[in-house]
């Protein structure tokens, strides 16, 4: 098919894109594309070349790679999500499959297109991606209505059961003042919109909202995310940078899963909560900032101090007003009204109409625990959405969806042998959860609801010798 040359003066025209990709010919072929239908394209080799680029130019489409080095591109959606732009993203891969789909959908992707694709699929993708971005351009235009301060909107937060009304009022109370904050709960509860909502509700709605995942910073890079760095410091500091606690000066700063934070590091956060002064990496100058902290961890932080994993002194400086956010499991009248949100939001992001979900599937799915709460449920509504090509699913055609080991309340729990004590306990559901996954470190973690680092050094404790991704008994 002959395409038709854009002159230069309407290069650039239909908008502009960011072309993500490790592959040198593969990018420059995707950019090439682009470029003749009229879009201005710029090109990175990295998704830490991709957040330079986003701090330089405001993109309508956001094109990346799954499988890239050092940032993947599930990885570079999470980074780009927590900056509230105006790009939309597609995630390109070789490698599609339904959790990579679902995931990056769920942080916010656009859509997705699985290589090798055709060429005019690429175009009327990124056109709809274009459009869309505009559309959100001019609907912000229109609502800021000439206000200099941007104000955080409070996320939307379903549910009237009696844990969420419970947790709605607690949220009001601890809003309302600027003290630090700790958020407990499950994996997939909802931390995170919590301390969203509670810094959109606050006095300090005005400022900025970082957020800041602990698990996924090396320890020896942890400091200088958080402090920031003078050029030279170490080895590719090749500039000065600021760190998050300056990036969320005046507002608030979630440090997401505390307990991965190491006893060092622990020391030094410790002193900017009380002091509000800390210094750059390669810096002897002292710096002062006004930030909330929220901290959030789906761990018993009492019985880390206990175990000697985590300081007690820092652990009452972040306990000052405590939140706890219920499981899925304690607020199941609350699913239909989730189930019917994730699929509206589903439809608007795919821009198409998504399966209707029978009563007798929401009933099904209203009966089960969900180990991975609501996180859990959205992915599922999610991949029932993006894969299904029924018009309507019904619980038969559900079941094949459903996790495997799903128990529904009807069903019995398993039974614990009596006399076996907490830590056996924990050696066996371990043990257990890692036979499911054949080994693997990374989903196991995420089943149990505990960092890979804090497993493998139970998997230690328990005379297991570490091999790759899998484990196998020492000796």
């Amino acid at each position: 098919m002959k395409r038709r040359q854009v002159p230069a003066a309407e290069a650039g025209s239909r908008g502009t894109v960011l072309v993500v990709d490790d592959h040198a010919a593969a990018r420059a072929s995707v950019a090439d594309v682009l470029r003749r239908c009229g879009y201005a394209v710029r090109e990175c080799s990295s998704g830490a070349e991709a957040l330079r680029a986003v701090e330089q130019t405001d993109f309508d489409c956001i094109i990346t790679d799954l499988k890239m080095p050092g940032m993947s591109g599930l990885e570079l959606i999470e980074h780009l999500g927590h900056r509230r732009l105006r790009a939309r993203i597609i995630m390109v891969t070789a490698y599609a499959s339904v959790s990579s789909a679902v995931a990056a959908m769920r942080m916010g992707a656009f859509d997705y297109i699985e290589k090798p694709f055709d060429l005019e699929q690429l175009e009327k993708l990124t056109g709809e991606a274009v459009r869309h971005a505009r559309l959100l351009q001019e609907k912000g235009a229109a609502s800021q209505d000439g206000k200099a301060l941007a104000v955080a909107e409070p996320p939307v937060m379903i549910g009237d059961s009696r844990p969420m009304i419970e947790l709605r009022a607690r949220i009001q109370q601890v809003a309302a003042t600027s003290e630090t904050v700790l958020i407990t709960g499950e994996s997939g509860t909802g931390k995170e919109l919590v301390a969203k909502w509670i810094h959109a509700t606050g006095p300090r709605r005005h400022g900025p909202f970082v957020s800041v995942n602990c698990p996924a910073l090396a320890p020896h890079l942890m400091e200088s995310e958080w402090f920031g760095h003078e050029r030279g410091a170490y080895t590719g500091a090749d500039s000065a940078r600021a760190g998050r606690f300056e990036a969320a000066d005046g507002g608030t700063l979630l440090l997401d899963e505390v307990t991965e934070i190491g006893l060092p590091l622990q020391a030094k956060l410790l002193r900017v909560l009380q002091e509000k002064a800390f210094e750059r990496v390669g810096s002897s100058e002292t710096r002062h900032v006004d930030v909330r902290v929220i901290a959030a961890t789906n761990r018993d932080l009492s019985r880390e101090v206990a175990a000697g994993t985590f300081r007690a002194d820092l652990y009452y400086r972040l306990a000052v007003l405590p939140i706890e956010v219920p499981p899925l499991r304690e607020r199941r009248e609350d699913v239909p009204e989730l189930i019917a949100y994730f699929r509206s939001r589903c439809e608007e992001r795919l821009g198409r109409e998504v399966p209707e979900i029978d009563p007798s599937a929401v009933e099904v799915l209203s009966e089960h625990d969900w180990p991975g709460n609501v996180r859990e449920l959205e992915n599922l509504v999610t991949r029932l959405c993006v894969l299904e090509n029924t018009p309507r699913i019904t619980a038969n055609a559900l079941r094949k969806w459903l996790p495997v080991g799903a128990r529904s309340r009807s069903e019995p729990p398993p039974e614990m042998p009596v006399g076996m004590t907490i830590p056996e306990m924990e050696r066996l559901l371990i043990e257990k959860t890692l036979e499911q996954f054949g080994g693997h470190r990374s989903k196991a973690a995420k089943a149990l609801g505990i960092g890979v680092r804090t497993l493998t050094d139970r998997l230690r404790q328990y005379g297991y010798a570490p091999r790759t991704k899998e484990f196998r008994r020492a000796g």
